[in-house]
């Protein structure tokens, strides 16, 4: 059920998504009085599941359809409205443009006024980017509505008195679970989200910490380079909220949990002989001996037993606790904006995820980020396995921005690529030979393909390893 749940949200998600981009490029087109011959929602190799089109006045449905009616195609006047059967985006073909479809022998007659190809370059400009434009506005509009009905989840950090779950590997710079970290480079911290985005997007240089046990107050410095030190060590998320879920929900088939014995309902209560309390512990054991035998002490019913994995590469050993219980949960607290005051908190929210994904891409040229890669498994799995809309809206939100800032690329087949080719235009005077736009775009679609595949390939390898 989880699946369905989460395979909805992603199709809901990006036919909104796809839909407003496409009419991103369609209004301003018609606005230039450009002929759309068609729109559509998903792609339709071979067949579309449903045409709409007004031939001649009378509308004209099709459904499960591998083409066109002639008489259809010989009515270029209307646009023809479908949905296709592939959902890896959608598109809309504005006579007289090189385009995924590749249509050469429109290319090679005479222009036509109301072709893409006879208008003037910024109204050409004004088409390309339009999509972009939507995506962009888009996203920020929906961080504001839902900051605006759902508020936003802060944490008071003073009032954690039972410190942060901090990653071990944090330990080599002083700072250990239990500790509180009230401020990143001079700013006070409102949730944890805050501290993770600082360390490892944007590289933050001091933390200013409270040590639970002490109650000192010290100041950490990190090197210049701490987000990609923390990414290729495995070192994220580096900061958590604190939790006792120590039971064992279910096991992983074909791991090192389920090699070792360890069964649903197992109590686990202390690994090499050093007493469990809170979950963040197990991952200090588990992080420093990746690869080596661990002794898991375990209640099994009233039996105590001692269990022997050998830790994965990954820092697993593969199992699910039970529904984790929040220590501290009186410090986490929604705070409600009005209207004005959630316009400027959505702007800064969406300003800070483009930003931040912008910054992820220093990872993507490490080993480690392009076997991180992934297609739609992975982005199905941002969605929440339970239909919760404010969830569902800030992984729209953000999807819409990923969208915007991935299709502004300068790739040949996306719409940067065209953008680039009317700069070009604009500033030299002359329209870029049409045989280099057909050449660029065909390069473009293989090289757009090649990452699909390989980056749903990612999705399949880690689901069968």
């Amino acid at each position: 059920m989880e699946f369905w749940i989460k395979a909805a949200q992603l199709v809901l998600s990006l036919a909104f998504l796809v839909t407003l981009h496409e009419l991103g490029h369609f209004i301003p087109a018609k606005l230039f009085k450009t002929r759309v011959e068609k729109f559509y929602l998903f792609f339709n190799p071979w067949f579309s599941l449903f045409r709409f089109k007004k031939v001649k006045g009378n509308k004209k449905y099709s459904w499960l359809s591998k083409k066109s009616p002639k008489e259809w195609d010989e009515d270029q006047n209307t646009t023809e409205w479908g949905l296709g059967w592939l959902p890896l985006g959608g598109y809309v073909k504005i006579a007289g443009m090189i385009d995924e479809s590749m249509d050469k022998e429109q290319m090679e007659k005479p222009a036509e006024p109301w072709e893409f190809r006879s208008k003037k370059a910024w109204q050409r400009l004004i088409i390309m980017i339009g999509g972009v434009t939507v995506n962009l506005f888009l996203g920020f509009i929906i961080y504001i509505g839902v900051v605006f009905s759902f508020g936003k989840e802060q944490v008071k950090m003073d009032e954690l008195n039972h410190g942060l779950a901090i990653h071990p590997y944090l330990e080599k710079y002083n700072l250990k679970s239990g500790d509180n970290v009230l401020e990143v480079d001079g700013q006070k911290v409102l949730h944890i989200n805050d501290i993770n985005k600082e360390l490892l997007l944007r590289d933050a240089k001091v933390l200013k910490v409270a040590d639970n046990e002490t109650g000192e107050i010290k100041t950490i410095s990190f090197p210049d380079n701490i987000g990609k030190e923390l990414f290729i060590e495995g070192a994220y998320p580096p900061v958590t909220l604190r939790h006792t879920a120590l039971v064992v929900d279910s096991v992983m088939p074909e791991t090192p949990a389920s090699k070792c014995g360890l069964k649903k309902g197992d109590k686990i209560t202390a690994i090499n002989n050093e007493s469990i309390e809170y979950f963040d512990q197990i991952l200090k054991h588990t992080f420093f001996n990746k690869g080596k035998k661990i002794a898991l002490t375990v209640v099994r019913s009233e039996d105590t037993l001692t269990l022997n994995p050998v830790v994965s590469q990954e820092a697993t050993i593969g199992f699910r606790p039970v529904e984790a219980k929040l220590l501290d949960s009186a410090a986490v607290f929604i705070k409600d904006y009005g209207f004005s005051e959630s316009i400027g908190v959505g702007l800064n929210l969406g300003y800070n995820t483009l930003l931040d994904y912008v910054s992820q891409f220093k990872f993507l040229f490490t080993k480690k980020g392009a076997s991180s890669m992934g297609g739609f498994a992975a982005i199905g799995n941002m969605f929440p396995p339970v239909w919760d809309w404010e969830s569902f809206w800030l992984t729209t939100a953000f999807l819409s921005i990923i969208l915007a800032f991935m299709n502004i690329l300068p790739i040949p087949a996306l719409d940067g690529g065209h953008v680039v080719f009317l700069i070009y235009e604009m500033i030299t005077g002359k329209e870029a030979p049409k045989k280099v736009l057909e050449y660029a775009q065909m390069v473009g679609m293989v090289l757009l393909l090649s990452l699909v595949l390989y980056a749903n390939f990612n999705d399949l390898y880690r689901w069968l390893f």
